[in-house]
């Protein structure tokens, strides 16, 4: 009998790449997201997308705005299907007063970075994170090609 039923074995459903490029990432937390039975079945059968998405705090409570999860054609017709639909996250008390303090007072922004199972859970990888500058984001492009060119030079040094 296998541990995952995901054809994916590695946990992860959904992630944002343009976040590390986009943002400074610096403090990670992990929130749970309260979902409807409809959405469930649509994150085992891969029809999540987090790319554009965002995490707002109104009235103490943090919500994950532009996630879309497409409904399976086999949905129910009785339940209304909202792909885009704000949805809650679930975050201990501490959690949720270091986020607002950062977000209004700091200036910091709040990122989703990746989906994943955890055990039968859908769990979302969130940072703290400070936007980056147009210089920034070519600097860590040319760090980026500088590593790969270091590693090709060495590589080829070896043989």
């Amino acid at each position: 009998m296998s541990k995952s039923k995901s054809p994916n074995n590695s946990g992860t459903i959904a992630l944002n790449k343009k976040a590390r490029h986009e943002y400074f990432l610096e403090d990670k937390f992990e929130a749970g997201i309260a979902l409807q039975g409809w959405e469930v079945k649509s994150i085992r059968a891969g029809k999540a997308n987090i790319s554009d998405t965002y995490v707002i705090i109104r009235d103490g409570e943090a919500y994950l705005l532009g996630a879309q999860i497409q409904p399976l054609l086999a949905a129910s017709s009785h339940v209304v299907c909202d792909p885009e639909r704000s949805r809650k996250l679930l975050l201990k008390k501490r959690e949720l007063d270091k986020l607002i303090g950062a977000s209004e007072r700091e200036g910091y922004s709040i990122v989703a970075t990746a989906m994943y199972w955890k055990q039968h859970l859908v769990k979302l990888e969130i940072y703290l994170a400070k936007g980056k500058k147009s210089h920034d984001k070519r600097d860590t492009v040319k760090e980026r090609d500088w590593q790969r060119q270091k590693s090709r030079i060495l590589k080829h040094n070896a043989r």
